[in-house]
């Protein structure tokens, strides 16, 4: 294989052309921009001629990746998509960097999983958590013991979706809050706790029907791990925008505040027996270091995180919660074995700085 990976990005809806050709250039020179797949031809089109990539119809996608230069597909598309998208790709022996939610059911996953298995291609599912340095240094903290044993995990991640056809409000393409926001929440308590949880209790709402979807547009979980630990999250659509996370140890706390937040300064609080500390991390470019790490992955042939194991595991606690709402009831989960832990060290973060350095 070539020293580069050439990439079609399928959705465009968010996506926007100064950022994606941002992060193709700051991703460094083994990785490359191709192809760009829509549902809109001239939208795709227009944003293509900007790239210099070549635009193609969603019902061309098969024909997209026939290209020579195309080696692997970032899928940014619904989530309702994304397992028949992910299984073309793969049976054509092409790598695959998809969205979160991986997809909206546990099967849907575990067919991914299967089919990148039996045609010996890469996947990885999106998180961009493993390239914050604040979540990095969060995460070293709470496994070192600066607060001890971690009991309790409280997490706020709120924004506003005001248009009216969002697909995040619409139940047929994968819409309601947990997919949308609460996957990263619960990706981020299983690192930090580093066990599978064991039962779930929640509800959700609609707060407000002018936006005209199906979906929830807000929601609350309760969620027990093993060692009686717990972590609470609330998701909502139509609430002030607000990312917090908070882990409650034994001896101490820790806080993120903007925790989800690439875009803006993230601040980290940690509290120890009284005394405060508190480090400021700048933005970052989260999809440029994941597409170098991913790129490295394929050429060295090596297995990369989140894996589409952990996007099943997180999918599952989706659809327990979800089915706990709608039941009234609390959902136990079968145990499962615990998959290969987010890295203390983030290895995207790492890999784009070699990268750099090598050039």
């Amino acid at each position: 294989m070539a020293k580069q990976i050439g990439y079609a990005v399928v959705g465009l809806s968010a996506l926007t052309p100064q950022g994606l050709l941002s992060a193709f250039a700051r991703a460094g020179e083994n990785s490359r921009l191709v192809a760009l797949v829509g549902t809109d031809r001239p939208q795709a089109h227009a944003i293509a001629q900007q790239l210099r990539a070549v635009a193609y119809h969603t019902d061309e996608f098969r024909q997209c990746l026939q290209r020579e230069d195309v080696n692997a597909v970032y899928l940014a598309l619904p989530p309702t998509l994304h397992c028949d998208y992910a299984v073309d790709a793969a049976r054509l022996g092409i790598h695959v960097l998809c969205e979160r939610p991986m997809a909206v059911m546990a099967d849907e996953c575990r067919r991914m999983i299967r089919t990148v298995q039996t045609n010996r291609v890469k996947l990885m599912i999106a998180y961009r958590l493993q390239s914050h340095p604040a979540h990095t240094r969060a995460l070293e903290l709470v496994r070192g013991g600066a607060i001890g044993t971690p009991h309790t995990i409280a997490t706020d991640l709120t924004i506003r979706i005001e248009a009216t056809d969002d697909p995040r409000l619409q139940r047929r393409l994968g819409g309601g809050s947990m997919y949308d926001l609460g996957v990263t929440c619960i990706h981020a308590a299983r690192a930090l706790f580093g066990s599978e949880p064991a039962q779930v209790m929640a509800m959700t709402a609609r707060t407000s029907r002018r936006h005209g979807g199906d979906a929830d547009d807000g929601a609350v979980a309760l969620i027990r791990f093993p060692d009686e630990r717990l972590a609470h999250m609330h998701t909502s659509f139509g609430e002030e925008p607000r990312a917090v996370l908070r882990i409650l140890g034994e001896d101490g706390w820790l806080e993120l505040d903007n925790a989800y937040r690439h875009d803006e300064t993230v601040t980290l609080t940690l509290s120890r027996r009284g005394r405060r500390e508190t480090l400021a991390f700048e933005p970052t470019d989260p999809f440029a270091a994941e597409l170098a790490y991913f790129s490295t992955c394929i050429l060295q042939d090596r297995a990369p995180e989140p894996s589409g194991i952990e996007g099943l595991q997180d999918v599952r606690l989706v659809e327990a919660i979800y089915r706990s709402a709608r039941d009234g009831r609390p959902v136990t989960l079968p145990r499962l074995a615990r998959p290969e832990a987010m890295p203390a060290e983030s290895e995207l973060r790492k890999g784009l700085a070699d990268h750099r350095q090598a050039g």
